[in-house]
Order: structure tokens, then sequence, then C-alpha cells
């Protein structure tokens, strides 16, 4: 891509998060990975079993992904942060077809599904190599950035812009349990899917992978698949109920007055 009379885009960051590196890409992006110098990010660190982290690699290792880059944008100093450029830097000097003298300016460009921390790695390269502020626009839900934004200065040895995309889906969700991952992990706007099926899953999940710290937490009795009965246990948890006058004059608690999705992930 051609953005100006010395300026060209030379490689991509491809981006998603570290609890789905594998549903998180977006497979229509493979065509364009393949001819360009590309680095896979997996961001939010702090949301990850990282005791996968070796049988990740091996996994993304089997499908032709080599140069990975574990991240977590939000934190003020990320040491990881700080290995992008000379990484960046390394894979682009072993592609002759790229590594020109006369480039003295690099431009790349984050690509990757809705809200995965695209917008946050441009503001914490800039934090971390130029000493500013944020550039890119962020927010907790999808489709914040709408366009492609105009290049954005994030190290000035060597000088190199990277460019911000808007979050891409593929057209077609093979997998309904990709899908609820995407949805889980904030990919997906949650009224598109429905709370309560997000919530459903996600007890589900947690039950799969015997994951029951949630009933000590909301004072349940034993591990249960019933999503109504864990949710007014989290009500009642939570002082999230209302009282509502019952036929007979008197009061009583309702417990499902609350968002689900919201309680199950608090």
């Amino acid at each position: 891509m051609r953005l100006g009379a010395s300026l060209y885009c030379l490689a991509l960051l491809s981006f998603t998060t570290n609890h789905i590196p594998f549903s998180g890409r977006n497979p229509v992006f493979q065509e364009t990975i393949d001819v360009r110098p590309h680095m896979l990010i997996l961001n939010k660190m702090d949301l990850a079993d990282l005791s996968r982290k070796q049988t990740v690699l091996k996994m993304l290792e089997k499908n032709g992904v080599k140069n990975v880059l574990f991240t977590n944008c939000l934190k003020q100093e990320d040491n990881s942060i700080k290995k992008l450029v000379p990484m960046v830097m390394k894979i682009i000097e072993n592609k002759p077809r790229f590594n020109r003298d006369e480039n003295t300016n690099y431009c790349f460009m984050v690509i990757g599904v809705p809200n995965v921390g695209k917008s946050s790695l441009i503001n914490a390269l800039r934090r971390t190599n130029l000493k500013k502020g944020r550039a890119s626009r962020v927010g907790g839900e999808p489709g914040i950035t709408k366009a492609v934004l105009t290049k954005i200065q994030v190290c000035d040895r060597p000088i190199m812009f990277l460019l911000d995309t808007p979050g891409v889906l593929p057209p077609k969700i093979d997998s309904v349990e990709t899908g609820m991952k995407l949805a889980l992990c904030g990919t997906i706007l949650d009224h598109l899917v429905g709370e309560d099926i997000m919530a459903d899953y996600l007890l589900y999940s947690l039950n799969k992978l015997g994951m029951f710290s949630y009933v000590e937490k909301y004072n349940l009795h034993e591990p249960s698949d019933d999503i109504q009965h864990v949710l007014k246990h989290i009500a009642v948890k939570l002082k999230k109920i209302q009282r509502v006058t019952a036929i007979t004059g008197g009061t009583s608690p309702s417990l499902c007055q609350t968002t689900q999705q919201q309680h199950m992930t608090s």
C-alpha cells in the first residue's frame, strides 16, 4: 500500500487476544498475510491462562505462524511493547524484497477482529517510544474505530508509522462455538447474540473446564448447569434485586432484574 512519495506499508501486524488465539483470527486475512512480512500479536495477557502459552505457540507454528508477541497494551510499563520494534525490523531485514536501503521511514498496518486492542497498541507504542499521549480512541466495546485512520507515528528511531484499522470479522462464522467465544470476548455486540445465551454458554464453559470457583464466590451449594438458578444467586450476592408488590399486598424480591451477562463476568 503506497501512502506517499517515499512511504509504503511494508508489513502487517495481525492482532488478536490471548484468550482466543485461534477463534480471534480472521481467516479472510490469510491471503494478504502470506505476501507481506507479518507478526501476530496476542494481546490482553492479563486475561489469559499463561500456562498454555507454549501449547499455543506450538499450534501456531504448525499453522505457519512463527513471529508471535504476547502483550498487555493497557499496562503502563509492558516490556513486551519494547520488543515490538526490534522484532519487526528483524523480520523486514530477513525479507530482501522489503529491505531496501532507500527506505528510512516505515509504515505498518494493524489488522484484526474487533475489540482486541489494535488502537491500544498504537497508544502503548507512542507512550513507550515517544513519551506521548494516546492518538487513537479506545473503548470497551467493538466498533470504536470506524475507518482506516491517518498514519500515526509510534517511533522515531527508526521513524515508524502505524495505520489503525476497523476490526473486521469474516462474513460468515461457520462454528457456533467460535461465534460464542468471539461474543464472550467482546468482538460482537452483546445484544446481537443475546445476553442470556452468552451467560448460559459461559456457565457451560466453566463447568466443562472444571472451573467451579463461582460456586463459593456466589454462595451456591454445588456446581449448576441452570443459568437462571446461578443468576439468582449472583443477583442476591451483588444486591442487584428489586422489591415488587405481590398480589397479596406484600412484597417479595425479584432476582432477575439485572443484566445477566454483566453479572456472570463481575
